[in-house]
Formats: C-alpha cells, sequence, structure tokens
C-alpha cells in the first residue's frame, strides 16, 4: 500500500552530473514519471556539460547561463547543485515534491560519495528541505556489456524510491535525511533485493595523481581513482552491491564526529 507522502507527489525535480544528455537522465526520467503518475509533472534542471567529481560545488563567484531544451527541461552551465538552486529559485512554478539526482553512471558508494555532484545535487536538496534521493549505477563485468547497463536501476528504481518515500525523511541535529541508492553490477535478472546498509570505507588513499609532460615541456597531472570492484565491510554499500543487491543508505550533510564532541570537551577543561 501507497504511503499518503507517495501519493501525493505530483512534480519532482531531476538532476544528475553526467550531464544533460547522458543515457542515465533518462533512465531517471522514466522513474519519475512512474512515481508522479498521470496527474504529475517532472521537470528536468541538469548540467549542460559533465560535472562529475565536483561534490557540493556552487558557482558561487560567477554567473551560470540557462539553456531550454524543451517544455519542462533545461540544462545549466554549472554544477548539479546549482541546477537545484536553478530549479528550486527560478525555473519551476513552485516548490517540488521531490529531488532525485542520477541516474550516475558508475557507483557512488563508499569515499565516492565525498566526491559525488550526484550526491551533491541531493545535498543541496535537503538543505533546502526538500526529500531528496540519489540514484547510481554501479558498473562490472557482468553488466558493462549489457545492451543497457543501466538495467537493474531501470528495473528497481521507482520501488527502491518508493521505499525511501515509505521510511521518511526524519530531521537530526536540525539536518534533513537523504538517501544514497546504488544499483548493483549484474543484469537485473541476477539483483538478489534490496538492502539497508551504512557506507562503507575502502581505505585511505580514494584517488591519486600521476605526472606526464607535454611535447612543449609543460608538466600535467591526471588524477586517477582506486578500483571499484574492491568491496568494502560485510553489511556496508559497495560489499552488498558486489554481492548482487541495491543499496539503500539515509544519510545526512552533518559532518560532526559527535561520537568525539565528549572526548574533546574533556580535553579542553
Amino acid at each position: 500500500m501507497r504511503s499518503t507522502f507517495y501519493r501525493m507527489i505530483m512534480q519532482i525535480l531531476i538532476t544528475n552530473d553526467d550531464g544533460i544528455m547522458a543515457p542515465g537522465l533518462l533512465v531517471l526520467h522514466n522513474i519519475a514519471i512512474e512515481l508522479a503518475g498521470p496527474h504529475g509533472e517532472v521537470w528536468i534542471v541538469a548540467p549542460q556539460s559533465e560535472q562529475s567529481g565536483v561534490g557540493h560545488c556552487i558557482s558561487y563567484t560567477k554567473p551560470v547561463l540557462v539553456h531550454q531544451y524543451g517544455p519542462k527541461k533545461y540544462a545549466v552551465e554549472g554544477s548539479p547543485a546549482d541546477c537545484v538552486l536553478a530549479g528550486l529559485n527560478d525555473l519551476l512554478p513552485k516548490k517540488p515534491d521531490l529531488v532525485l539526482s542520477g541516474v550516475n553512471k558508475g557507483n557512488n558508494a563508499a569515499e565516492n560519495t565525498l566526491y559525488s555532484g550526484t550526491i551533491g545535487a541531493a545535498i543541496e536538496g535537503a538543505l533546502a528541505g526538500i526529500p531528496s534521493i540519489a540514484l547510481s549505477q554501479f558498473y562490472g563485468p557482468r553488466n558493462i556489456d549489457l545492451e543497457n547497463s543501466f538495467e537493474s536501476s531501470a528495473t528497481f528504481g521507482a520501488a527502491a524510491v518508493q521505499a525511501c518515500l515509505e521510511a521518511g525523511f526524519k530531521r537530526a541535529h536540525d539536518y534533513a535525511l537523504f538517501y544514497n541508492l546504488n544499483f548493483p553490477p549484474v543484469p537485473a535478472a541476477d539483483v538478489l533485493g534490496v538492502r539497508a546498509v551504512s557506507q562503507g570505507y575502502r581505505g585511505d588513499g580514494a584517488f591519486s595523481a600521476s605526472a606526464t609532460k607535454a611535447p612543449n615541456g609543460r608538466k600535467f597531472l591526471f588524477m586517477h581513482g582506486r578500483p571499484q570492484q574492491t568491496p568494502t565491510k560485510d553489511g556496508t554499500d559497495a560489499a552488498v552491491n558486489l554481492s548482487g543487491y541495491v543499496s539503500i543508505t539515509p544519510m545526512r550533510a552533518d559532518l560532526t564526529a559527535h561520537d568525539q564532541l565528549a572526548t574533546l570537551a574533556k580535553k579542553l577543561k
């Protein structure tokens, strides 16, 4: 049975960090259409170009250009968080009932969460007091060559979002809840279920840099991420994804290490 909140969804804002032309945005649009139903509206406000890895960046020091691609479809020459701000403050006629970000091409599990523009858009929605959910498709040898590599997110996306809506968006320490969904790197037929899990950790040093010289002698640096098929601790996001499960992780933007407050207070006496 659908929750009251789920039945009341009428207007959804969708965005991503892969850009307005990304195939995952079409997957998310279909998910949003299913959630909104025949009487709802789905608005697209996505970056004009790829913005992977920009996190929760906003274009605070410069204006951003907006392009209209069609009815309820816009691109912003800025970050995913810029897109949410544009939608909320200018482009949409009223505050949306839900912000969805994705479906990202690649996982946003473990430490990837901290770099992700997909997550950044969900954070911006949550900070504005709007229920927000990020969706990402894990890639691996079992789905990379599929005709539709987004098969598992396309098949299970609406149900996973519905589960989040049913669970609610309770605040703590004033910060609103948002959800991080990652779909496993397997065909849809091999998805084993959905798990509620914490954010995992692959180990220190999520990214590295290597230097190379151009023909003119100038030095350039290339940034490299670690292998994504490394599982995290049992019962955390990347571990269950690699085992074939959809992961749902409830999150807040509060970065306080609450477990250390008492210890620090004692040292300050």
